[in-house]
């Protein structure tokens, strides 16, 4: 074996650059798949990383529109109507199923929007976004206070707020306790309204705008019934966020709570209720990205097809001019299987420095592919071990019938050839 692995290396030395053309097929192959899964792996493992950041473990529940099926029929309701004060999830709904889930609840995360506004004045201005939470929303979204409290629920309808650190400098000049209790006003749409500062926390810069070079419109929150007095709007939710306690199985108890919440509304004909979470949608998106590149994949692969025919073509090529070789090594005793193996080795040697090759150029192009979009490039180990595999599989199945057909040539026949 290892002097049939020193005769192939040593017929491609001897034809570099046939040996190269050849080997073009497997090269751009492989290094096409190797390539797009890099890609794909970079940029699935970033995805799923920045939507892990926002809680796994976290379940929206939210009010959704009933469709035809619902009611035994086949057609969707595309009518988007608004729902009532009844529609909505109810605080009596929510202690019920604190109640029944006090185990498997770290925190239950409640907001309504007010709207966008503007705190400050002259060219000193910050952007915000108004949003009335409960207490437990800090937990829920792992908010660090610099200094003050976060919104209490028995805060009512306090005009307090909790500001970032970023619009506190607008504000002040400076971001400290220095300015808890100090009265500032922010135009909401048509709105001039007074709050106090009740704490101040640290604006986190690894969102979008700081990406884009952007100004960041940063979140004011409120007491929720502050700004639903504010905004005039209807008491009860259209939807929450629940976090999961440490040690609970969130598929099941995902379930389980858009069990419990559509039992109220079996009998409204709207309106029910679903649950979703980031691990449910990072599953769908991972399964969505691996079908793309799969097909992407399959596509690319083609071209290992096209050099496989092309390996086979030179080991035909070879054969033929080194007739009298074979007849030489038929007359001095090789059998029939020595010759196969010999030819058979020389296609795996051909297709497996190919798919070396083509594992460099796909490592590479995937980085700086990675690298452009702006993602750690993340080259997939399995994907090069099956790529090599696959390029041995090649050289086998292209490389038997010329090695066949040498193995059957007639010693005396060869030795004759011109």
């Amino acid at each position: 074996m290892l002097d049939n692995i020193r005769m192939a290396f040593a017929s491609l030395w001897a034809n570099k650059m046939r040996a190269l053309l050849t080997m073009l097929g497997i090269i751009i192959g492989i290094g096409s798949v190797i390539a797009i899964v890099t890609v794909g792996d970079s940029l699935s493992g970033s995805l799923t990383d920045s939507l892990q950041s926002f809680g796994v473990g976290n379940i929206t529940v939210s009010l959704q529109q009933k469709t035809e099926s619902d009611s035994g029929g086949g057609v969707r309701m595309f009518s988007m109507a608004q729902p009532s004060e009844e529609d909505l999830i109810s605080d009596a709904m929510l202690e019920e199923y604190q109640t029944a889930y006090a185990d498997s609840i770290y925190a239950i995360s409640l907001e309504s929007g007010l709207g966008s506004g503007t705190v400050g004045s002259g060219e000193d201005t910050a952007s915000v976004q108004v949003t009335g939470v409960n207490a437990q929303y800090a937990d829920a979204n792992e908010l660090e206070l610099l200094c003050g409290r976060f919104i209490k629920d028995s805060d009512g309808e306090r005009q307090l707020a909790v500001v970032s650190d970023l619009a506190c400098e607008t504000l002040f000049g400076r971001a400290d306790s220095s300015v808890l209790g100090q009265s500032f006003q922010v135009t909401v749409g048509q709105k001039l309204l007074t709050f106090y500062v009740a704490g101040v926390y640290e604006y986190d810069d690894s969102g979008y705008f700081s990406m884009t070079g952007e100004d960041p419109v940063t979140e004011m929150y409120i007491p929720l019934a502050a700004a639903q007095k504010l905004g005039e709007t209807d008491e009860g939710y259209q939807n929450f966020t629940v976090v999961a306690a440490a040690g609970t199985d969130t598929t099941a108890f995902l379930d389980e709570t858009e069990a419990f919440f559509s039992s109220f509304y079996t009998r409204n004909e709207s309106w029910t209720v679903t649950a979703t979470s980031m691990e449910s949608l990072i599953e769908e998106m991972t399964s969505m990205l691996n079908t793309v590149k799969l097909a992407i994949s399959a596509i690319a692969a083609i071209s290992l097809l096209v050099g496989g025919i092309g390996v086979m073509n030179i080991m035909l090529v070879s054969i033929t001019e080194r007739t009298r070789e074979i007849g030489t090594r038929k007359a001095l005793g090789a059998r029939r299987g020595d010759i196969r193996l010999q030819f058979i080795t020389e296609a795996v040697v051909i297709c497996l420095v190919g798919g070396a090759l083509g594992v460099a150029l796909g490592v590479a192009l995937g980085s700086v592919g990675a690298s452009l979009l702006g993602y750690a490039a993340k080259p997939s180990l399995s994907a090069i071990l099956i790529a090599v595999g696959f390029s041995m599989a090649i050289g086998v199945f292209f490389g038997y019938y010329p090695a066949n057909k040498a193995a059957k040539l007639d010693p005396i026949d060869a030795l004759r050839y011109e």
